[in-house]
């Protein structure tokens, strides 16, 4: 340590002995590391917070939840994660997001199991924070991890997602908008968290279909004129039929008699093959 600042060489030094003890083993020192984990986590150094937060990702992996749970413990974690979320370093996002939520599960009954009503919880704060911050991101970068990581909450809270899908919709819509380099990773992201959301929100994606659909279609149109990879290309209108051909699926045939109507003198190649795709697919 110089100045108050981890260097590099003893950063990467420091975070291998931290993961060299795994469970059950961890829990038995778990006063040791906890104290120095969440200190350096809360450093001014961005590389001293990404690696506290990757020694707490590791507790969370390697403790029993009921250990992390005693003396508050996990609600200590959580309020530390929660406040780095405000950030607008693309490095500390791609370690925090992924690291609460592993916690959450530690202080949340899976929304899939708990009673009825289902109340919001953190796993809905945490969304919301994260869709509002994704609504407002210009830069780039920040828009790759936050598509990246967001599939996992889909995944996590199931049908729960159903409260969210206003602002949902705006993000996916927004996203597919704009390209972001010729990878594309914030696009094919983004395909992937419509795909789990048709997947998992099936009976309210009906009366959302029309804007989805138009949404779909003119990212269609914008991959026939854009300049891309042909192998990236080819990944982006793969998802999109079939994200075009679950919204079919969710309004029962609805989509495909609309798509059937479409003036082919008036659309590039690449959109009538997909709208064929589409049609054609046996129901």
């Amino acid at each position: 340590m110089v100045n108050g600042k981890i260097q590099k060489p003893y950063e990467d030094t420091f975070y291998a002995k931290k993961t060299e003890v795994g469970r059950p083993w961890l829990a038995d020192y778990l006063d040791v590391v906890f104290p120095p984990s969440l200190l350096i986590s809360d450093d001014y150094c961005p590389e001293n917070q990404v690696l506290g937060i990757r020694c707490i990702n590791h507790i969370i992996l390697n403790v029993p939840a009921a250990d992390l749970r005693q003396y508050n413990r996990a609600q200590v974690l959580y309020h530390a994660l929660f406040n780095h979320l405000y950030t607008s370093e693309p490095r500390l996002i791609e370690v925090v997001l992924p690291c609460i939520i592993d916690l959450l599960p530690v202080l949340e009954k899976t929304p899939d199991c708990t009673g009825f009503p289902r109340k919001p919880n953190r796993y809905d704060d945490v969304l919301r924070l994260t869709l509002t911050h994704m609504e407002m991101e210009h830069k780039l970068v920040l828009r790759r991890v936050y598509a990246s990581c967001l599939v996992h909450f889909i995944k996590k809270m199931g049908i729960v997602i159903v409260r969210h899908l206003k602002r949902l919709e705006r993000v996916i819509t927004g996203y597919l908008e704009v390209s972001d380099g010729p990878q594309e990773q914030a696009r094919l992201a983004i395909l992937d968290v419509l795909e789990k959301t048709l997947l998992v929100a099936w009976p309210r994606m009906e009366c959302r279909f029309s804007v989805l659909t138009k949404s779909l279609l003119r990212l269609l149109c914008d991959l026939s004129t854009e300049s891309l990879p042909p192998q990236v290309r080819d990944e982006l209108v793969t998802k999109a039929t079939r994200c075009l051909q679950l919204l079919d699926h969710c309004t029962r045939g609805k989509l495909k008699t609309l798509l059937k109507e479409v003036d082919s003198s008036c659309t590039t190649t690449l959109v009538l093959k997909c709208i064929e795709t589409v049609t054609m697919e046996q129901g």
